[in-house]
């Protein structure tokens, strides 16, 4: 059976935005970030995590330096009591068929993880997160955190934060549990 899923950018969506993070030690929670995503997947909802890590590919951190900060990342999440399904990331500079806006790395993770696109729907904070939830075919939400009071695109809604943007996907009643 398939499950709807919530994609999440990283930087400025979930965690606070630091340029090219690569020192664990600046990981901060956007508040209310791990109780949205507990929230969602209590719903039925998979978690799965999608972020554009260009840094890598600029040679600006190194895949360990990303690695220890996800991991940083998801030590603060499991401290609330919150916890991904998947994760995936793209070092890509250029446009790729993984990058976004492209689609590639949500279709990657539907096909791994038996997502339902038609009842899925995709958060972030710039118009490439808008750009790959519309081209995957899912429901849009733009948070104000991070970049996103100064992007200009079309998402569904537009939103203060996670929290925010996990009431509209709750209140949507598109969860495995509602169905």
């Amino acid at each position: 059976m398939s499950r709807p899923a919530v994609f999440l950018d990283r930087d400025g969506t979930a965690m606070e935005e630091v340029h090219y993070c690569a020192d664990p030690a600046l990981v901060r929670l956007i508040p209310g970030a791990a109780g949205a995503i507990r929230r969602l997947r209590a719903a039925g909802y998979l978690a799965v995590l999608i972020t554009n890590q260009s840094g890598i590919g600029r040679g600006l951190i190194s895949p360990s330096q990303y690695e220890a900060v996800h991991a940083e990342f998801l030590r603060q999440l499991a401290a609330e009591g919150a916890a991904l399904d998947g994760a995936y990331y793209c070092a890509d500079v250029s446009p790729s068929p993984r990058r976004k806006p492209a689609p590639g790395m949500v279709l990657e993770a539907t096909a791994e993880l038996g997502v339902d696109l038609a009842r899925s729907w995709f958060v972030g904070d710039k118009a490439a997160d808008i750009g790959c939830g519309q081209a995957a075919g899912v429901r849009t939400l733009l948070v104000q955190t991070g970049y996103g009071k100064g992007e200009s695109t079309t998402p569904d809604f537009v939103v203060a934060d996670l929290p925010a943007a996990a009431e509209i996907i709750l209140q949507s009643g598109n969860s495995v549990l509602s169905s």
